[in-house]
């Protein structure tokens, strides 16, 4: 029988999972929109074939503008996000969490209530949150990243019952995966930038001795948005190398 019509929407389409993610949807035969920052887009212009939109997750408007014109889609994969400098909470001035907790949680959500119509718009379907580690596996001078991206899976649990049964939402958690993120972020920083992270130390403490590249967590997106887990909603796939093991 023929593939039935898929539209994928990816929100953070230009960062490196994302750019991963994107020619793993056009080989699969979906539809690809990518959302993503004006700056991240330039500097990583999707392919010909894919669609793009310029949207900021720290404006509201900007968010809005960026749904209104997307028609139904099949799925939602929200990849944004970034992080601040490494510092103790006690050092974090009130400016920096209202701005990581906007971009990263805050946007979030504003994102995932303006998805439900385009998902509803075909009788159903699929999000997947990207949230991290951190979450959980609470480490020194994370604080704010971690909190938001802790929000993000309480978000996804409580849409999960919310929006049942005809929308799935799931989230896929990576440990540090060998992206522009580890430098500041696609669109909001020098890419090529060394990494804040120390990468020989992170991998010897790594079960499988390497660092995640982005293919590592397109396999799991994937999954979560395919009929091999129609039965899994308000979950979280742990990828990381068996470095955490909640």
């Amino acid at each position: 029988m023929p593939k039935p019509y898929q539209k994928m929407a990816i929100l953070g389409g230009a960062g490196g999972i994302g750019r991963a993610l994107v020619n793993r949807a056009l080989v699969e035969g979906w539809d690809v929109v990518v959302l993503d920052l004006a700056a991240s887009l330039k500097r990583h212009a999707p392919p010909k074939e894919v669609k793009s939109v310029a949207i900021d997750l720290r404006d509201e408007d900007s968010i809005r503008a960026a749904f209104k014109d997307l028609g139904g889609i099949n799925g939602f994969v929200n990849l944004a996000g970034y992080m601040t400098s490494m510092r103790p909470l006690e050092e974090t001035k009130v400016a920096e969490f209202d701005e990581v907790m906007s971009g990263n949680f805050r946007g979030a959500y504003l994102a995932a209530l303006a998805v439900l119509p385009c998902l509803r718009d075909v009788g159903g379907g699929a999000i997947v949150n990207i949230v991290s580690g951190l979450a959980t596996n609470v480490r020194p001078g994370y604080g704010l990243y971690g909190a938001s991206k802790a929000a993000m899976i309480h978000l996804t649990k409580t849409l999960a019952m919310e929006v049942a049964p005809d929308i799935r939402v799931n989230a896929v958690g990576p440990a540090a995966v060998d992206t522009a993120f580890l430098r500041g972020g696609t669109g909001r920083s020098d890419e090529d930038a060394p990494s804040h992270l120390n990468v020989d130390a992170y991998i010897s403490m790594t079960p499988l001795a390497r660092m995640a590249v982005a293919d590592d967590i397109v396999g799991p997106i994937m999954f979560l948005l395919g009929a091999d887990s129609s039965f899994m909603t308000g979950q979280t796939l742990w990828v990381n190398g068996g470095g955490y093991m909640p």
